[in-house]
């Protein structure tokens, strides 16, 4: 779907307002399960992180020279408010680290999501770059491993399926619960769901300061 740079970055500061648990609830409600990804996805970088993606793909293939052409072309396409999402085959090693969040930070993206391994944390906590990853590791990808495609549709570990597509344009948020993820289609519907569904608790803890009991919350408000 279209939308202006205006459209997407009010969109984005919206999802960033919201939890995960009531976006997923929002997409249970329509039909649309199995968007979660595999707690295997850690926060190691922020405790937040919200943004439209932006695909990578990359795979297992020894090669020789100091550096991934590919990776780079890929890494300069992104764009304001966008998180790169990685993914590929390269177990044990880094795909992301802190010169790529850099260069990614300095074109305006917010963020990365990672099906892989990443390195230099520290720097990327002291730059607030937020990342979620599935693991950490100190070998690099140079000669190992190199991105193969880019804004095309790529799978990552799911929560309650074994894989979850995500397509460039998708909105991915993430959070302390975990990472879930909004088909571009419905992301505008989704969101003002969770929106009324977090405010709905808003009321509730309210009331429950008041002194309501509750049972007397859930009569009047419902489950949420």
């Amino acid at each position: 779907m279209m939308r202006t740079n205006e459209q997407r970055q009010d969109i984005r500061e919206r999802f960033l307002r919201v939890d995960t648990a009531n976006v997923a609830d929002a997409l249970d409600e329509l039909g649309i399960v199995d968007q979660g990804l595999s707690a295997q996805f850690t926060p190691f970088s922020g405790s937040r992180l919200g943004g439209w993606a932006y695909t990578i793909a990359g795979q297992t293939q020894p090669y020789e020279g100091t550096g991934d052409a590919s990776k780079m072309e890929a890494c300069a396409g992104i764009s304001e408010g966008e998180i790169s999402v990685w993914s590929g085959d390269g177990q044990g090693i880094c795909y992301f680290g802190e010169l790529i969040a850099l260069g990614m930070k300095e074109r305006g993206s917010a963020g990365a999501l990672v099906g892989g391994g990443i390195r230099d944390i520290r720097w990327l906590q002291e730059h607030e770059f937020p990342v979620f990853a599935q693991y950490r590791t100190p070998v690099q990808s140079i000669g190992r491993w190199r991105v193969t495609s880019w804004q095309q549709p790529v799978s990552l570990p799911g929560a309650t399926s074994r894989w979850v597509t995500v397509a460039h344009g998708d909105f991915v948020l993430a959070d302390e619960d975990g990472v879930i993820v909004v088909p571009d289609a419905v992301v505008e519907r989704i969101l003002e769901r969770a929106e009324a569904l977090t405010a709905t608790e808003v009321e509730i803890r309210k009331a429950l300061r008041l002194g309501k009991s509750l049972a007397e919350c859930l009569a009047n408000f419902g489950h949420v």
